[in-house]
């Protein structure tokens, strides 16, 4: 293909985004008929089909998936750049895009995240869910001002980056009551073959829980292993075994997934970092978020002493 005609890809993108070719034609304000002509003029040019047929449902190709990716960026960065026009202009607030690994604990990254939503002028929030190593590259080419890991950046990585500890706390281990209440007796050496569901190989905290099992010389039976702690948690309140939390927000897993808690170990800490392009802090959402989680730890530390 000699050249893309970028109407037909931005139909494309938007049939994939929105669903189908019906939801599409009525964000773009056209008939699905002109959307499924300009799809196949796309197909035709690029040399193959971009969907298939599965069953009674449509879905992507492995082409088709390729296509979207790249479209999925350049729109998305097209949707930015508008947004940053009209800040400028002043018709709407700035934004705040921040990236959240899987790893982070969904409700500590909304308490790290809340005193955005209280500064002056308020910012839109854009919240980006992905891997370490992807949210550092857009971190790198300043499509984000910060990014949420449970770990941090290596000097090894190419990219210039700051890390600042916003939390560090104990882990408690939760299960849905039945369970809990036969492993809380004897706890920690009742997790002797007791099924845990463990974070996953792109966990920080992982190698930090395997050592201290070896320590105690106890070995769990592992049912699964979860890079995202929220499909972790789906599965532990559905029965499929014991699982991990930070001991600061146990207490809030537990009533939201109707669970109960084990036990609580100080011995495996638990980390969130935020990831800045900026050694001193100028950002005034990162700022919030920084002495927010400055305070929070004071008050955690005078709780415990008392």
């Amino acid at each position: 293909m000699d050249q893309l005609n970028y109407k037909h890809l931005h139909y494309f993108w938007m049939v994939a985004k929105s669903g189908g070719v019906a939801k599409a034609g009525e964000r773009l304000h056209v008939t699905p008929q002109s959307i499924s002509g300009q799809i196949r003029l796309l197909e035709a040019s690029i040399g193959g089909p971009l969907w298939r047929r599965s069953g009674r449902k449509l879905e992507l190709t492995e082409t088709g998936h390729m296509v979207f990716d790249y479209a999925d960026r350049l729109f998305t960065v097209g949707e930015q750049l508008k947004e940053a026009l009209h800040s400028t202009s002043g018709t709407v607030s700035s934004s705040f895009r921040v990236g959240v690994s899987g790893a982070v604990v969904k409700v500590v990254a909304y308490q790290l995240l809340k005193p955005v939503l209280h500064t002056d002028p308020v910012p839109r929030l854009l919240c980006r869910e992905g891997r370490f190593t992807d949210l550092l590259s857009l971190l790198a080419v300043h499509q984000l001002e910060l990014v949420l890991s449970d770990r941090p950046m290596h000097a090894s990585m190419n990219v210039r980056g700051f890390n600042h500890l916003l939390e560090e706390c104990g882990v408690s281990f939760l299960a849905v009551g039945s369970l809990a209440r036969k492993l809380r007796r004897g706890f920690p050496k009742s997790l002797e073959n007791a099924p845990l569901l463990m974070p996953g190989d792109d966990t920080a905290v992982r190698p930090r829980l395997t050592r201290w099992l070896d320590s105690l010389r106890i070995s769990p039976r592992v049912v699964g292993d979860f890079d995202d702690t929220a499909v972790m948690k789906a599965f532990g309140s559905g029965g499929a075994g014991v699982f991990m939390m930070p001991s600061t927000v146990a207490d809030e897993t537990a009533a939201q997934f109707k669970v109960e808690v084990i036990g609580s170990v100080d011995e495996v800490s638990y980390q969130t970092f935020a990831i800045s392009g900026e050694r001193r802090l100028k950002h005034p959402a990162v700022v919030a978020i920084s002495e927010a989680a400055k305070n929070r730890f004071q008050d955690e530390d005078n709780a415990s002493s008392r």
